[in-house]
């Protein structure tokens, strides 16, 4: 392969290397993602929203025979719906529930079968890799086993479920090298049972799953604080992979890597994705794996080493969650329809779909990158180029200072399989690569060694 190189004054942003002959970038922008990025149906999302409340009740221990009330109704509905997109794309859709029965938990003390509700979008160069979009499909009240009490569960989580069947009503009208997942989980608030049997199923099915993102109330934009803002979203991520090895740790913690695994590389990717393709809305990274003390659906996957972040509102309403319906002192407590913004779910809709679109239309990911230049005056990436790469125009390199919290310096290079930074020291910068398709599309960075793998 060939080996290129290029000095640069990193502060004055100069670059002393020059293109090859015949050589050219792909383009910058991927022109449809800005039309997706504008699909979403504020109007869809209200309905489908209303109809999951409905159903009375979600909870993972309320009714399964009804056809009008209780979970089983919900799934049902939800598989239906998968369907009939699947109609209107020619197929495009494949619809499956994937299910296990759990007992003798805290929260689930009989035996109780958790369905979650899938379609999968076959990519048509590289179908074995997926990007997934989760909602929740079930939810609670005050009591975690009450599973007869009305629980409406408006914006947790039928807004997160609603927008995962949007962005499958838009992103199914086209097509993409990879695959893409539309995830309907249950059993989140009983103890992410769902994702854990999802995540155990894409194992056991050798899904090449590169990034999870968990939509957890996405529709209230007024706060327990008092807030009120539709501009903002925050996307959750954890800073070390959950099942990093002890060698592997031991490795990190000489070349770093402690806020570049694939899940915090992958939250930088959907704020970059916002930034570029719309507008008016303000993407802000929490450096955690969740909110402080709680938990969510992404969680299960970031165990058994799958890529996965939360996206939700920036200010939470407490009176509108996990609570008996009722009022008291004059407070309304319980989760309505009337705490739901719609606008702002098919907002945050949008910002998942130019994700899964971008994720999905990127070619194969960088693979065994690894960064090397210990007392040298340059650092060196290489890496190589997995199967399934016909749509891949090259690679870009990235790099940072330490102290960044983006990636703010990159170059397209082309289709090589390494590359050095000549005069940049590997002490005081982090690096990283990532695929570019001819058409634009980029996968996330990918970090170095075993800390940033995807």
């Amino acid at each position: 392969m060939k080996r290129l190189t290029f000095a640069t004054a990193l502060l004055l942003g100069a670059c002393s290397a020059q293109a090859q002959d015949g050589d050219f970038g792909p383009p910058s922008e991927v022109q449809d993602l800005y039309d997706v990025a504008t699909a979403p149906s504020a109007d869809r999302i209200q309905a489908d929203i209303q109809t999951l409340v409905d159903f009375g009740t979600r909870h993972t221990l309320s009714e399964t025979e009804s056809d009008t009330r209780g979970i089983g109704a919900a799934r049902r509905w939800i598989h239906a719906e998968f369907e009939k997109i699947s109609k209107d794309c020619g197929g495009c859709l494949e619809v499956i529930y994937v299910s296990d029965t759990i007992e003798g938990e805290r929260r689930i003390p009989e035996p109780t079968e958790v369905v979650s509700v899938l379609a999968i979008q076959r990519g048509n160069i590289d179908p074995d890799r997926y990007v997934m979009m989760s909602g929740d499909i079930d939810s609670r009240v005050t009591d975690p086993l009450d599973g007869t009490s009305d629980s409406p569960g408006a914006n947790d989580n039928a807004s997160g479920m609603a927008g995962v069947i949007e962005a499958a009503r838009v992103l199914s009208k086209r097509k993409y090298a990879g695959s893409i997942i539309y995830a309907g989980l249950s059993g989140e608030e009983q103890g992410l049972f769902g994702g854990k049997i999802v995540a155990d199923h894409a194992l056991a099915e050798g899904w090449r799953i590169k990034g999870v993102l968990n939509n957890d109330m996405i529709s209230n934009i007024t706060g327990v604080d008092g807030v009120t803002n539709n501009s903002t979203v925050r996307v959750f991520s954890e800073g070390t992979r959950a099942n990093e090895t002890e060698a592997e740790a031991r490795t990190r913690r000489f070349t770093g890597g402690e806020v570049d695994s694939p899940s915090r590389n992958l939250a930088r990717y959907v704020k970059s994705q916002g930034d570029q393709y719309m507008t008016n809305l303000d993407i802000m990274m929490v450096y955690r794996l969740d909110r402080f003390g709680r938990g969510g659906h992404h969680r299960p996957f970031n165990q058994v080493g799958i890529p996965g972040i939360r996206i939700m509102e920036t200010h939470e309403h407490y009176d509108r969650q996990h609570q008996d319906l009722r009022v008291e002192d004059g407070v309304e407590y319980g989760d309505v329809m009337a705490g739901v913004d719609s606008v702002y779910a098919a907002k945050l809709t949008a910002l998942n779909a130019i994700t899964l679109a971008g994720m999905a239309g990127a070619p194969p990911y960088p693979a065994n990158v690894e960064a090397t230049g210990a007392v040298q005056p340059s650092a060196k990436l290489s890496w190589e180029t997995p199967d399934n790469a016909s749509n891949l125009a090259g690679y870009r390199v990235h790099w940072r200072l330490t102290t960044a919290p983006e990636w703010t310096h990159s170059r397209f290079i082309g289709k090589v399989d390494e590359w050095t930074f000549d005069n940049l020291v590997i002490d005081n910068y982090f690096f990283g690569v990532s695929a570019v398709a001819k058409d634009g599309s980029e996968t996330p960075v990918v970090f170095p060694g075993a800390a940033g793998r995807f």
